[in-house]
This record gives structure tokens, sequence and C-alpha cells, in this order.
């Protein structure tokens, strides 16, 4: 039997999930047992946890549905315990260094204790200092084990259940579980108090524990807010039941219902049902207020006696609970020239338009990427919907003349972002747009991340200094609706890297559609277009962007490689977006495919891709065709941009770290060989989860029709896809 088991919700963590675990497995006490308690085998945390699994035998992965809660996880997760002690822990937070040894050697000393309490740190997501609120709560306590009574006012509820150790023993003699429905840490945290017979404190901090930038679920609005008091209920019955002694169930009274004269005096939490709350809050306050006992002096004294006789009108007037909480427009970024700020907030004055989209794509470079394909496939889904492209000036050549827009900064252009109901983006619209109630922002991405990204850069000076304001950046994330992911790994990194209140579309990228689309005849067409000479090896090198550089720079020379590589390869450069400026280095066996405008096409015209760390990697996979890394600055890239997974380790094909190696892949044909095609499918296994050639059909029907998630098109399984015909195997044809 292990001496701890550590259980680890992980609903709607699975971003951090692998940090805690981490914290955990890294202790220097290492006789445990870790719980992680996923949604389902095929949610996005047991994924992790399966590889935590596989890896550590004292990991031990357990599910509960969502519906169940946060309550059902933690008892799924007490089920399966098979420690002397308990711990829990949520999934995006950490036990610090050297934790459980100083936890095992305060139960040693202490001796058979049923719960142990100790210090947590509360750690603000982005900045601040954090703080240990449970330090003056177990000040007090004797230095030894001691029982309840010694120290009334450590009742337990102002305590989260990570801020616990319990024996397990304790919890199943008395039935202990946690309550159901909202507010279950308090309930929890009751209830093992007035159940226990030794307690004892550790003063130091055990749990680090991270709020989350949306906050605790429990502060926003909503009808679960009158769970707080089924909560307060069950203690207090629970404390009647065991005879509590007035000096003891004094405090529990007062601790509890200050919890419920916050909530009361905050009417913006309560939704509906204000009087109802408060009435109830006053018929239980009257049936458990412990015999003798004296109202607090002062406002909160007043507040007591309110709350006691019921007078709902008063309290309401005292608390000054109807004043509203003023959002004052101006504080939001406008348009800089009066003019346009004035139309701008005009239009904003009108009504929102329901059949009009608003599309963007990298901040106004043309008609390209997710937000293109959205709106090819709602021309053919839903016609009803007028669409308008942005273009920045002077690219309004980069839109088919059949596509309306408007050019970025112009009157129209500030009309149409305030009066459309949906507004699509790969990117981030402008920062004067506002979110108006009604309308619908959807976030599309343009790449699965292998760098860091958004608030992930902070901690990377050069990324950092480039990256403008993060506070400004997520201001944006907050006008986000929908986010588009193409696979589970980018729906955990999109999590970390832009929290916010967002819902995740797990449907695949839209512009990769054509991948499993486009013909044979598309291909030779393409091919054409770009002048590729028939029979020729296509090799399209893509190196992505270094923020440690002031230009772009080829990284290779691509006429030698072309000589090394064979006679047969011609090199397509497709040079990061960010230096597309219209000129081309075109040679004999160079072809500058920088300004096409469709990054799609140019993958289906190559037969292999070389690329160092493009998210270009991801999209090309679903082609099934040759990928070679070039990494010739793996360790600088990974130390300067940050990465979220290690690519050498886990690459979809050979790895080349120099001109001459990247030339022997190629002329000895090992970049198409069995080892090449099996780390691919592994590869694709991860990373092509979503793309089956139905992205766009699914994103239209739930965001522009409204179409509930059952009824959309279910994701193709890998091997069922069938993935453009390549050059090469026209040829053989």
């Amino acid at each position: 039997m292990p001496r701890f088991s550590i259980i680890v919700p992980s609903h709607g963590v699975a971003g951090r999930l692998s940090e805690a675990l981490d914290s955990v497995l890294g202790q220097s006490f290492g006789d445990l047992q870790l719980i992680p308690v996923c949604d389902a085998p095929d949610a996005p945390a047991a994924e992790v946890a399966a590889e935590y699994a596989g890896r550590d035998s004292r990991v031990t992965p357990v599910h509960s549905p969502p519906s169940a809660g946060l309550s059902g996880a933690r008892n799924a997760g007490m089920r399966a315990a098979t420690g002397a002690y308990v711990l829990f822990l949520d999934g995006d937070d950490l036990l610090l260094p050297g934790a459980l040894e100083a936890v095992d050697a305060r139960l040693t000393e202490a001796g058979g204790v049923d719960v142990l309490y100790v210090e947590h740190e509360r750690t603000p997501w982005w900045e601040g200092e954090p703080t240990n609120p449970a330090a003056p709560l177990l000040a007090k306590a004797p230095k030894g084990a001691f029982a309840p009574a010694e120290l009334p006012a450590l009742t337990g509820v102002q305590l989260p259940a990570w801020s616990a150790v319990h024996r397990r023993g304790f919890l199943t003699a008395h039935e202990l579980v946690f309550p159901e429905s909202h507010f279950t840490d308090l309930g929890w945290g009751g209830l093992t108090t007035v159940a226990a017979g030794r307690i004892a404190v550790l003063r130091r901090v055990v749990v680090r524990h991270r709020l989350r930038r949306q906050g605790s679920r429990l502060n926003l609005p909503g009808p679960h807010q009158h769970a707080l008091l089924d909560q307060v209920d069950l203690v207090l019955t629970r404390a009647a039941e065991r005879a509590l002694p007035a000096e003891r169930t004094g405090p529990l009274f007062e601790q509890l219902f200050a919890v419920v004269l916050k909530t009361a005096s905050r009417p913006e939490r309560l939704t509906s049902g204000h009087r109802a709350f408060f009435r109830r809050a006053g018929r239980l306050y009257r049936r458990h207020r412990p015999a003798g006992y004296p109202a607090p002096g002062g406002s909160l004294g007043v507040q007591h006696r309110l709350l006691a006789t019921g007078a709902y009108t008063a309290f309401r007037a005292l608390r000054g609970a109807n004043r509203t909480a003023a959002r004052s427009a101006g504080r939001l970024p406008r348009p800089r020239m009066l003019r346009t700020r004035l139309r701008y907030a005009r239009e904003l004055r009108r009504p929102l338009d329901p059949a009009l989209a608003v599309y963007c794509a990298y901040w106004g470079r043309g008609y390209a990427c997710n937000p293109a394909a959205i709106h090819a496939k709602a021309r053919e889904l839903a016609p009803h919907i007028r669409s308008v492209f942005l273009v920045e000036a002077g690219q309004e050549h980069a839109v088919p003349k059949d596509v309306e827009y408007a050019v970025i900064g112009s009157h129209r252009y500030w009309e149409v972002l305030a009066r459309a109901k949906y507004l699509v983006n790969n990117a981030n619209f402008a920062e004067g747009v506002v979110k108006r109630p009604g309308s619908v922002h959807l976030q599309t991405q343009h790449g699965t991340p292998l760098k860091k990204m958004g608030v992930d850069q902070s901690t990377y000076p050069v990324v950092a200094a480039q990256s403008g304001s993060f506070t400004k950046l997520l201001g944006r994330v907050d006008r986000w609706d929908f986010n588009l992911s193409s696979n589970r790994h980018s729906t955990r990194m999109w999590e970390r890297a832009f929290p916010g209140g967002y819902e995740q579309l797990e449907y695949g990228y839209p512009r990769n559609d054509v991948y499993c689309t486009a013909t044979a005849e598309d291909v030779i067409r393409i091919r054409k277009e770009l002048g590729i000479p028939e029979g020729r090896t296509a090799v399209l090198y893509a190196p992505t962007h270094r923020d440690h550089h002031t230009g772009f720079e080829t990284g290779l020379d691509l006429e030698a490689f072309c000589e090394a590589a064979g006679e047969d390869v011609v090199v397509l450069l497709r040079a990061h977006y960010f230096y597309d400026h219209g000129r081309t280095r075109n040679s004999d066996r160079i072809i500058d495919v920088t300004a096409h405008r469709s990054a799609e096409d140019v993958c289906l015209a190559a037969d292999a891709l070389v690329t160092d760390y493009s998210s270009i990697m991801f999209d090309y996979a679903n082609l099934d065709r040759p990928i070679v890394v070039y990494a010739d600055d793996w360790d600088v890239y990974r130390e300067t941009r940050g990465v979220y997974f290690d690519l050498m380790a886990e690459p979809p094909g050979p790895v080349a770290r120099t001109p001459g190696e990247l030339a022997a892949v190629f002329r000895d044909g090992a970049y198409a060989g069995p080892e090449s095609t099996a780390l691919r499918a592994a590869f694709r296994e991860r990373f092509c989860e979503f793309d089956d050639g139905r992205a766009a059909e699914r994103v239209v029907r739930r965001v522009l029709l409204g179409e509930p998630p059952e009824a959309l098109p279910a994701v193709i399984p890998l091997a069922e896809r069938v993935p453009a015909p390549a050059a090469a195997t026209l040829v053989r044809s």
C-alpha cells in the first residue's frame, strides 16, 4: 500500500495537466499513487494521462463524466485510491518540491491524525504577488496533534480540498464523499472537520494554486449559486446530528453564513431568484443558529439581523445591491481619427445585421487560409449570408473578382465591423473593434503550434519584446466565441496560450480540406501554373521566421543542394509570409513561390517538403508525402523562441543537421524510405486528427447555421482518408 494517493481532476485543464503530473512524479518522496481523473478515454486529458501511465506504473488514470462535476471526479479518484493518505490537486496546480517528504515527516511526528491541514500558495495567473491565505487560519494551532475542539475556529470550510491531507481509513469509516453540485469544497471541508477526531497542521506551503484568468467558476453568475445553501444546510445538519458543542458550532455557523452574505450582496452572481435565495438563507439561518449565538457588531451584525428577519428590501438598500456595474465604453480603444470614431460609434448603435459575415486573413493580406475556405463553403451552404473580406490597401488584387471586400481603415471597413453578426479571422481584428452582444467571433488560427504562442511567449525576451502588450492580446482573446483546433495537441496548447472563455471546436482546419478533395487534374494544373518541369521532383523548401533575425535568410545554399541532391530535383522556395515583398529568387532549378497566394496549392504541387520548424509540416502531413526536417539551429531556436515538444524526438521524417546530410537523404532515397514512412505515420496519427476534408462544412453548419454538434458530419478516421495524389504517383500511373 503506497503512503499517499494523489487525485488530480483534469476537466478543462488538459493544457497544463502535464505540469501538475510532473510536479507529483518529481517529488523526492516516491511512495505514491497518482490518479489523474479524465472525462472519458478519448478526452484530451486522457491522452496525456495515458502517456504518463505508460511510463510510470504509479500512475492510475480513471474516468468520470463531465456531468458528474468536480465532486464526481474526486469521488471516482477516491474509489481507486489505495494509499494510506489521500491528497487532492487541481489539474493546473503544482505540488511544490519536497512537499510529500514534509507531509510524511509531519504525519509521522503527529502520529495517526485524521486530517492534516497544510498551507497553500495562491499565485496570480499573470502578475502580482502570491498570497498564503491558509497561514493565518493555521497560525494558532497547537504544535502537536489535537482535537478540533481545541481550535474551534479551524472549521475546514475556509480551506480548499487541496489544503489538507486525509487518512483514507478515516474517510472510509465515516463514508465521507464530496457532496454533489457546486461549492463542493465548502461542504467537504465542513463534513471532514465535523467528523475528525484528531487533527494537526503543517505550517509549510505544499500546493501552488494557480489562479485561472477566467476566475473561479463559483464566481460566475447563474442558478448554481443557489447550491451554496444546499452545502450550508448539509454541513450544519451533520454538525447537529453529531451534537457538536456550541463553542464549535458557533464559528462554523458564522463562517458559513459569511459566504452566504457575500453572495447575497452581489446580485450580479444571482441572475434570477434573488429574493428566493435570501428568504431560504434566512430560514436556514433561523433553523441552524446555535443557542445563545451573539450576532457580530457593526454593519455585519446588521446584515445578520436582516437575514434572520427576512428583510430583503432593507438588505438590498444597505448593501447597495441596486447599483449597476457601469461599463465605460471610454475604456475601449477606438479608431484614431475623430470623424471615423464618430461614424463607428454611430454604426454601433444600429442593430446587428444577422445576414452579414466579415472575414479577414493574415491582417488583411488577401483571400487566404481558413477564412477563405470557410467563406467558400458558406457561399455553398449559407448563401443567404452576405460576406465581406477585409484587405489592406494595395492588396485588393489578392481578392477574387466575385468576392466583396472592404479596405482596412476605410469608412466601410468600420461600418461592416460594427454591423456584422459573424466575424471570422485567423489572427485578430483591430484593437478598436468592439465585441457586441449577439455577435459571434470565430478565431480560426493559422497553424499547429510547435513554437510557443500567446502568453507562453512572455518568458522569452526576444519574442516578448516584439509581441506588444500581452494585456491587449488577452483583451482581443476575450472577443472570441469559438476557436478552431485541428488536433488535440493544439486544443491543449491554445488553452494555455490564449486563456479565455471561448469554446474549442475540434473540427480540423478548413484550409486543409483541399488535401483530401483535390484531384489528379488539380495537381497537374497547379504544377504547370508554377512552372515545374515534367518529370522533376519538386521539393518545397519552407523555412520559418526567426525572431532573432532581422530579415529573411534561406539558411541553405539552394543551388548547391540541387546539385548534390540529384539532377531531377527542383526547389520551390516559400519564405515566411513576413518576407513576401513581391520579389522573386528564381533560377533554372529554383522557383520562388513566396508570393503565391495559396500555400495549399504549393503543397499540392510538391513531391516532398523540407522545412525547419514551420507549422507548414503539420498541414503538409495530411498529404502523406515525404517530409525532411532541416534543423541546423534547433538548440538556438528552442532557447530563443520556446517550443511545446521536442521535434527532434518526434519528427515527421528524417532529420538533417548539415547541408551535406540533407542532400544525402535525397540522393540515396532515404527521404521516402520505410523509416521515413514510419515516422510520418506516427506524426500523422498525432497531428492530422481532425483534418478529413469536411472541416469547413462543420464550421459553417455550427457557427453560421447554428446546427447542434451532434448533427455535424463525424470526423473520418485517418485510415479511411484518401489524400490528393502526388505528381510522382501520377507519372507512374
